[in-house]
């Protein structure tokens, strides 16, 4: 722990590395089908720039960003789009997404790839091309890099710039075989990064577990002035919050982010990402997956983006006896799919098909006994039991009051529990109603804006025909003084027609 920062809670877990990194990366096989969907990422939903019948060019954007956060999509393999239509997506939801399927032709056809001068160009300009390049973070979280790597005038400089090799979710080893074997491209990524973001300091932080990826970077990053630092193996030492605390010492505001403490943070197959977009000209239409737990050859793939999730088991033997689930992502933070089917995202670092052993057993949940494990535990150093009450008895305003957004979902607290609780899943629920109770608020205040709009036109309207109307009233009052009155014409008319008789007058003869 020298020059290190503890912080708060975490657990050991049973690791189950070696299971999968201990072979190279090996690359996917070609699919007949590939289903890329349009959303593979946080942000707006790119839109599409192909329909059914177009032939497409390996690398091509089919999908383009829409709005600041957002990221473009491309073709992963040449071929003809079969369709653009909703399909089933890996998602928690088990929705379906709009979605880009292509026929592959097997001819691997490029799109022309030149690589880009990044020093010469106007950092706004290099983080456009990794926004058109579909650059976004591959650990997981799928943020736009682009937008992370602008400050957007929040500070003059960024003081670290922290590379995320820890990789502490149990079965995963994608971003170990990557830091082995591409150590270069990593570093050149991270060089981009930074001249982007001109930080006083680089520090790469990874998991004291994973010597050979320690000794991989540190030999890359010779002559860089760019320090490897490893750190405790404890769970979750790879989120975010959590590793900035251990390499900087600095605690990201409860509302905040790394950036309003001066550090930003991003993942190593992130960095390597960046280095293909600007220095080959490629896209991000690939990422390494962890394919592991109960399949004959646990292994990570290369897999091309849209390849369905039973292709790549298939590739590593098929699946063994006792799959009782198949998880995208780590047994702590990943989530259940009810269909292997579904394609690879950006997102899917890992495919786990779990069995009984790997998954914690089901049992109903007891009585809390407010033993404080859950506390012990939590990394963010919040109050999970008093989150779990006031979950549960949806008073989602004290659940806010105890910080339920600083959750990060990690599971150690469900992990401790002794009575079983699911608090995790308490969390989510709470968060989700409280978005959504947000979504109605936002809904009923667009309608109250339009409705006091809409009668404050009719008001402005009614004094701009008020306003006419008075403006006419002179002139009709002149037109008024100018015409005779009745009794003036009929007057008038006695005086000059004598065929005219007054009523009630006798009538003379003309004799």
């Amino acid at each position: 722990m020298s020059g290190l920062f503890a912080f708060h809670g975490g657990l050991k877990t049973a690791r189950h590395k070696t299971e999968s990194n201990r072979q190279p990366i090996q690359p996917s096989a070609l699919p007949k089908r590939l289903v890329v969907p349009l959303r593979q990422h946080i942000g707006a939903i790119a839109k599409p720039l192909v329909q059914a019948g177009d032939r497409v060019l390996k690398g091509q954007i089919i999908g383009q960003p829409d709005g600041y956060i957002s990221a473009a999509v491309h073709a992963p393999s040449s071929g003809t789009v079969a369709a653009v239509d909703q399909r089933p997506v890996p998602h928690p939801s088990g929705l379906p997404d709009w979605c880009v399927t292509i026929e592959t032709d097997g001819e691997e056809r490029w799109i022309e790839r030149e690589p880009v001068a990044y020093r010469t160009l106007h950092s706004s300009e290099t983080r456009n091309v990794l926004r058109n390049a579909g650059v976004v973070g591959l650990g997981g979280a799928a943020f736009p890099s682009a937008v992370k790597l602008n400050l957007g005038g929040r500070r003059e400089r960024l003081d670290t710039l922290i590379l995320n090799g820890a990789e502490c979710e149990p079965w995963i080893t994608c971003d170990d075989r990557l830091m082995r074997e591409r150590a270069a491209g990593i570093v050149a990524g991270l060089r981009i990064m930074a001249h982007l973001l001109d930080p006083r300091e680089v520090l790469i932080g990874i998991e004291d577990d994973k010597p050979e990826a320690i000794a991989a970077l540190t030999a890359a990053c010779a002559g860089t002035g760019y320090a490897v630092r490893p750190v405790p193996t404890r769970y979750p030492s790879g989120s975010v919050k959590q590793l900035v605390k251990l390499l900087t010492g600095k605690e990201t505001p409860v509302d905040g982010l790394p950036v309003d403490v001066g550090v930003q943070c991003f993942n190593v197959a992130t960095a390597h990402a960046v280095h293909r977009a600007i220095d080959c000209g490629e896209p991000v239409i690939s990422r390494i997956v962890t394919v592991t737990g109960r399949v004959r050859r646990p292994q990570n793939i290369e897999a091309l983006l849209g390849t369905p999730f039973a292709d790549l088991v298939a590739q590593s033997g098929g699946y063994r006896d006792g799959v009782e689930r198949l998880i995208m992502g780590g047994p702590m933070m990943g989530f259940a799919l009810c269909d292997d089917r579904v394609p690879i995202t950006k997102a899917a670092n890992c495919i786990l098909a779990a069995g009984a052993e790997e998954l914690s057993p089901e049992r109903p949940a007891m009585p809390c006994i407010r033993c404080g494990a859950c506390a012990d535990v939590c990394p963010a150093d919040l109050l999970p039991q008093q989150l779990y009450w006031h979950s549960r008895a949806k008073e989602f305003d004290k659940a806010q009051d105890y910080h339920l957004f600083s959750c990060i979902e990690c599971g150690c607290c469900s992990y401790v529990c002794p009575s079983q609780i699911p608090l995790v899943q308490f969390y989510r629920y709470a968060k989700n109603e409280i978005w959504a109770q947000e979504k109605e608020k936002q809904k009923a205040e667009l309608a109250r804006q339009r409705h006091q709009a809409r009668l404050e036109r009719l008001e402005r309207e009614k004094q701009e025909r008020d306003a006419k109307l008075r403006q006419k009233a002179p002139a009709r009052a002149e037109v008024s003084a100018e015409k005779p009155s009745l009794e003036a014409a009929v007057a008038r008319a006695k005086a000059t027609s004598p065929a005219v008789v007054e009523a009630g007058a006798p009538a003379t003869s003309g004799d």
